[in-house]
């Protein structure tokens, strides 16, 4: 008995010859159908593929271009499958890029893994009964999160089980750097696809006891003492040829209060440190040498935070950016009072090195709404930029000592409680250039970094859900 009809976007008569013609090849495969690939992704389209599959196992491929399987790679997919009992397994490849192969790896599927671009790579199958179950369970209809919505009603059934084994070829068009692809999801042409993708997460928090209702505990702004009411925040390492610009627009601010900047050096060893200290003769500016254990982005942020100079407020700068005038830190303290919020979110614009204006252009993330950001944050890999943080709170949580995601872990944590302020008003300019930590990493940077956060994602999903649980069990 064959075993798995496919599922595969079409085009035209060419785009899928070469994929036709390696399904028929294959002794499992059954039925091969064709959807069109402008709407392969919608709700109707899923709908499609659980009436037509009349196996037990089904096959959806999500790309145009050619694909191809190892030797007895489809047998080994269904033998996974059976085995383990998957709702939906998903594999290792390799990916072709002008004529040549590379290894392809993707990460294992978790409870946090809410991203609506999680890479399974092209080729997912799914047990046929699972599908159907959950399709019987949709009620929205989407153009774009079809597929995002399927699979998450799947994962809430069964388990999505990733197979360390390349075993198939596909060919890959997209051959920008991952600092070039990171940005996708908040391009503002790209909000339609955004409104859908947070519509289908928010409702699978609510069906998984993860989602929180809008309401936040009030924040009150007089505890502790302060000789400070804001602190800017640098943490630098080997950045001899930003920390300058950086530390003069930080310390240019124009402010109705006390304010300072403390910048945190890692132990750079080229010349970073002779340019910060061409700048204290500034009594605003505080400077930190870190000693040679491990402190990562993370752990310099927990040495200013802790600094007893450190102000009521701390408000984010990175090393290679600078902010956009010198109005930002007054306008950073007046949100967290007339939003009543403990950490409030800004809005940059990307830049070349020189300051020009790069695409996409104003980043201002609108999906951080009162009512369903912290919710949505879940979804989305990132909270924006620059942020301030009410002090005495984060001094509670504090950030964990990484260089990838710390930011991101405190944002989740916080929200979990408080409401998060946003200004719409381009706070700094954000550098793309080639020394950026994010601007071309390899994939198993890639898979690691976001391995991590996905992780952060399911530490703050199951606290979110113990949190309900809880609550109406007091009920």
């Amino acid at each position: 008995m064959k075993r798995i009809d496919c599922f595969v976007p079409f085009v035209n008569d060419g785009q899928v010859a070469v994929t036709a013609a390696n399904l028929r090849a294959e002794s499992e495969v059954s039925g091969i159908y064709f959807l069109d690939a402008a709407e392969f992704r919608s709700t109707a389209s899923v709908r499609k593929m659980a009436e037509m599959a009349t196996t037990p196992f089904t096959m959806i491929y999500t790309k145009t271009t050619d694909l191809s399987f190892g030797r007895f790679a489809l047998e080994r997919f269904l033998a996974v499958a059976e085995d383990t009992g998957a709702a939906m397994v998903y594999s290792d490849h390799f990916k072709e890029i002008d004529g040549v192969r590379s290894f392809a790896p993707v990460i294992d599927c978790q409870q946090g893994s809410l991203r609506d671009d999680f890479d399974f790579g092209s080729v997912m199958i799914y047990r046929t009964s699972c599908l159907k179950e959950a399709v019987s369970r949709m009620d929205a209809g989407y153009d774009f999160a079809g597929l995002y919505d399927l699979r998450l009603k799947v994962s809430q059934k069964g388990s999505l089980v990733h197979i360390n084994e390349y075993l198939y070829y596909e060919i890959e068009t997209d051959t920008r750097l991952s600092g070039e692809k990171q940005f996708d999801y908040v391009d503002p042409r790209n909000r339609a696809v955004q409104i859908e993708m947070e519509k289908a997460c928010t409702g699978h928090l609510k069906d998984v006891g993860g989602y929180l209702e809008p309401g936040f505990k009030p924040v009150c702004f007089d505890e502790g003492s302060f000789e400070y009411e804001a602190s800017v925040v640098i943490p630098c390492k080997n950045r001899v040829r930003t920390i300058g610009d950086a530390l003069a627009s930080a310390l240019s601010q124009k402010t109705a209060f006390k304010y300072n900047v403390i910048v945190v050096d890692d132990n750079s060893d080229d010349g970073t440190v002779d340019v910060i200290k061409g700048f204290l003769d500034d009594p605003k500016l505080i400077y930190i040498a870190q000693d040679k254990s491990y402190h990562a982005i993370g752990g310099n942020w927990n040495a200013a935070i802790h600094h007893p100079k450190c102000g009521r407020f701390a408000l984010q700068l990175d090393s290679d950016d600078v902010y956009s005038d010198e109005n930002t830190v007054q306008k950073f303290v007046d949100a967290f009072h007339e939003q009543n919020c403990a950490m409030v979110v800004g809005t940059y614009r990307m830049t070349d090195f020189n300051m020009q204006t790069l695409p996409p252009g104003i980043i201002d993330h609108r999906e951080w709404t009162p009512e369903n950001g912290r919710n949505n944050a879940l979804r989305i890999n990132g909270l924006g930029a620059p942020r301030g943080f009410y002090v005495p709170l984060l001094r509670t949580f504090n950030f964990p000592t990484t260089k990838y995601g710390e930011d991101y872990a405190v944002g989740l944590r916080i929200s979990r409680g408080y409401q998060i302020g946003r200004i719409y008003d381009v706070m700094y300019n954000c550098r793309r250039w080639d020394d950026n930590s994010d601007a071309a990493l390899d994939i198993v940077k890639v898979n690691a970094n976001n391995l991590y956060k996905d992780r952060i994602r399911t530490w703050e999903l199951q606290a979110r859900i113990r949190m309900n649980d809880k609550k109406q069990k007091k009920v």
